[in-house]
């Protein structure tokens, strides 16, 4: 029975996370696919530059409750379904069967994960949520870089997991998704190097 629900976990996590939420607004609303615009990624820093703030902030958050709300469910099932299911839903949001495979890098996703073991697993939110979002914050206010801010905020997770909290699934989790985007911005990084990498202006 246990095994039935892991399996489920994954499979709904990795369903829900492939929803292109950035794809969706942009084709209801602009009717604009924004695979075709700017860097071609379905996130929301793509959909801020090409639709505008409104839809940049609006996709955003609904990767964050994407993830949010499915890990919470099965935070109800047990840490493992939960742990499993936040894994899922940032390879979804990056590989979306409803997008073919073509998504996002698991920011939004990875915050809305963040979000919610904090407050229903952990019960650690000041550490495990509000640490890496305000060093998150902090870089981009900083830098401007969303990229480079991902890759800080995220990986400071890390740290924050090991140190603050005893369940070793959830440090090792936030250990693979933090690899999981720092390749998925290893173009970013390499922009950044050569000094030619987009700086984020529509937050303005």
């Amino acid at each position: 029975m246990q095994i039935i629900k892991l399996f489920l976990a994954v499979v709904v996590g990795y369903v829900i996370g492939s929803i292109p939420w950035a794809l969706i607004i942009g084709k209801v609303f602009y009717k604009t696919d924004i695979r075709q615009h700017g860097s071609g990624n379905l996130g929301g820093t793509n959909a801020g530059r090409v639709l505008g703030k409104k839809a940049g902030i609006a996709v955003i958050l609904l990767d964050v409750l994407k993830a949010f709300l499915v890990v919470f469910f099965f935070s109800k099932v047990s840490v493992d379904a939960a742990v499993l299911c936040g894994l899922s839903v940032c390879v979804g949001h990056c590989f979306p069967i409803f997008a073919d495979f073509k998504g996002g890098k698991a920011v939004a996703t990875t915050f809305g994960y963040l979000l919610a073991i904090s407050l229903f697993i952990t019960h650690e939110f000041a550490f495990m949520f509000l640490v890496p979002i305000s060093i998150f914050l902090a870089t981009l206010a900083i830098t401007k870089y969303v990229s480079f801010a991902s890759i800080i905020g995220i990986s400071s997770s890390i740290f924050t997991s090991f140190y603050i909290q005893k369940n070793i699934l959830i440090s090792y989790s936030l250990l693979i998704i933090a690899i999981f985007v720092i390749y998925r911005h290893k173009d970013n990084v390499v922009r950044i190097l050569k000094g030619n990498e987009k700086k984020i202006t529509w937050l303005k």
